[in-house]
């Protein structure tokens, strides 16, 4: 297979991405053959997976404007993924200029690229690090040039924690990233839930099969457990929800279903 210019020397270009699978299902370029090959085997579990990203981008974009509407300029966006359009600092810069955002992801392409997409932004940038290790993000040095963390940052996890498995303590790591920011800080969190689509069970379990056999598992959660990641922070209305009923832009509701299809919240630190 030949390397493309734009993927890194270290990473292995035979085992799927989940972020180049992501990019995929938003019609990106930046993905291979074997990322597209999984991503249709999921797809064939769960048809709507590209709706369900879709979706999961509009109420990102939906709680970055609600942040700075609520004077929070400071962005943490842990497993930000490959760039695509309406990316968190261009929604950002766009309602508040002066915005400061950092991208944290663990994937090589999605930090190369990110550093490519950044350039000439002095209010942004990326740090190569892994959400189960927040005191690496803590004290990143890129991190503390641009996030004070002395007042209120938006620390974003969307669509990275179903990716965290119970054994390696989710709730501990974010704990500790909320314990780490100033009263006002919010926490943005998107979860895959089994009970949000729109599938039979047994269906909907092959995506966690393909997921497994790439060596990322996905974790489902329940509404319950994902209201478990707020302990600290006031639920901001309407609390904890189908992502397509967060907020929505316009009273008409989404007619697809797959739009609901991941549970998702905002919080306030007290």
């Amino acid at each position: 297979m030949e390397r493309p210019a734009w993927a890194p020397r270290s990473i292995d270009i035979s085992m799927p991405s989940v972020a180049r699978m992501y990019d995929y299902y938003l019609g990106g370029s930046h993905n291979f053959e074997v990322d597209r090959e999984a991503a249709r085997r999921a797809m064939e579990f769960v048809p709507g997976l590209p709706k369900i990203m879709q979706a999961n981008r509009a109420f990102m974009r939906r709680a970055v404007r609600y942040a700075v509407g609520e004077g929070v300029t400071q962005f943490l966006d842990i497993g930000s993924g490959i760039p695509t359009f309406g990316n968190v600092h261009e929604v950002a810069q766009e309602a508040s200029p002066g915005a400061r955002v950092v991208y944290v992801d663990h994937d090589p392409v999605a930090v190369a690229h990110s550093q490519a997409v950044l350039e000439g932004n002095d209010g942004t940038d990326v740090v190569a690090a892994d959400l189960r290790k927040p005191r690496d993000i803590l004290e990143s040095p890129r991190v503390r040039q641009l996030i004070d963390l002395n007042r209120p940052v938006a620390l974003l996890l969307v669509a990275i924690l179903h990716f965290v498995e119970d054994k390696d303590d989710p709730y501990k790591a974010v704990a500790e990233l909320r314990d780490a920011l100033a009263p006002g800080s919010l926490l943005v969190v998107s979860h895959a839930c089994r009970e949000g689509i729109p599938l039979p069970e047994e269906r909907a379990a092959g995506v966690v099969d393909v997921y497994r056999n790439i060596r990322n598992p996905l974790t489902m959660r329940s509404s319950d457990q994902v209201a478990r990641f707020f302990e600290g922070y006031d639920m901001v209305e309407p609390g904890v929800v189908p992502m397509a009923k967060w907020r929505p832009d316009t009273a008409s509701e989404d007619d697809d279903p797959y739009a609901y299809a991941q549970f998702a919240g905002v919080g306030t630190k007290a």
